[in-house]
């Protein structure tokens, strides 16, 4: 029975790594330390939908907002990550040891397709509508799931997948009315899909990361990863780094804190005790939280159609938390 990243795991395979935090973890109430993986989700998935709003008020490219959303985040982190790593990879002969080593180019991997997620999705919403591009790009859960049988073995209850489905057609029936106005599938469309498959892809493989490194290790080395490959991917697209004013570094600054720094560090968190197919479906809930929070933000309203995809949408994610694996 394929148990993914759960607990079971961590005590296993994975706590055996020497690029694990070698001290105990501190004592938790026993009626608070299993919900402490979907508390982190929750709250990484709220610090995302508010960087969504963020990003707006930044006014720049989607490369370059991507871009300083990594950068600063490792500079903040740069090093909390050097001790980290210091501590624990010499006493396993980081340098000598291969597959020591595996986890951590794993990590920077995952850090690439993730950044290839950003320049897709950012693209696509400059050629196709926002409504295509946001429910064409936010089919990861399937390609997870797809993933997780194919190469991990894991056997899915049908559950899951009416789950899955059941969330998709809330995010069809928010976009409904924006997506009628532009049907058909186009160059764009076919971005914002890729775009999914490279998130879904990032999913998977910093699941397998997870398992040898702590949280800060393997958020920082696929932050990293990203970084590096949104910097080229800038001078491709030639958007350029500089000469923006004051106010769209402070944003972006802001985005990098909210969306890599409390988010992805959080979700990273979560992704050491639940498994990838169950955290791509649960983070579908982040565009109907962006929704909710644009009205006080953005002055934004939220209509009939917006409040029952919402509706099926949390439903859906309901029933994929219920759903089990064998």
């Amino acid at each position: 029975m394929s148990q993914g990243i759960g607990a079971k795991e961590q005590r296993g395979k994975g706590a055996t790594s020497p690029l694990l935090p070698r001290s105990p973890a501190p004592s938790l109430p026993c009626s608070l330390a299993p919900a402490l993986p979907y508390l982190a989700l929750l709250g990484g998935m709220t610090c995302m939908a508010v960087a969504a709003i963020v990003v707006k008020w930044a006014n720049a490219p989607g490369l370059v907002s991507g871009f300083y959303r990594m950068a600063i985040a490792v500079g903040i982190f740069a090093l909390p990550f050097a001790r980290e790593a210091t501590r624990h990879a010499p006493s396993c002969g980081f340098a000598q040891d291969r597959l020591t080593a595996r986890p951590v180019v794993l990590a920077a991997i995952a850090g690439a397709f993730f950044a290839c997620d950003v320049a897709l999705f950012y693209t696509s919403l400059l050629i196709t509508s926002v409504a295509n591009a946001t429910l064409f790009g936010n089919t990861s859960p399937v390609w997870v799931g797809l993933g997780s049988m194919i190469l991990f073995k894991e056997r899915l209850h049908s559950m899951f997948w009416g789950g899955v489905f059941l969330a998709l057609s809330g995010m069809l029936v928010i976009l409904s009315q924006d997506f009628m106005t532009h049907p058909t599938v186009g160059v764009g469309d076919l971005y914002s899909l890729s775009a999914g498959l490279f998130y879904g892809t990032f999913f998977l493989i910093i699941q397998r990361a997870r398992q040898h490194l702590s949280p800060l290790l393997s958020w920082w080395i696929s932050a990293a990863g990203s970084a590096v490959t949104l910097f080229g991917l800038s001078f491709i697209f030639n958007q350029s780094l500089i000469g923006y004013p004051p106010e769209t570094y402070l944003n972006l600054a802001a985005v990098a804190l909210l969306a890599q720094v409390g988010g992805w560090l959080a979700i990273n968190y979560a992704l050491g005790h639940l498994r990838a197919s169950l955290v791509a479906p649960t983070l579908l809930g982040q565009p109907v939280l962006a929704a909710l929070l644009a009205v006080p933000l953005l002055g934004q309203s939220i209509g009939i159609a917006q409040m029952i995809g919402g509706v099926l949408v949390i439903g859906g994610i309901f029933i994929v938390h219920r759903a089990k694996t064998n």
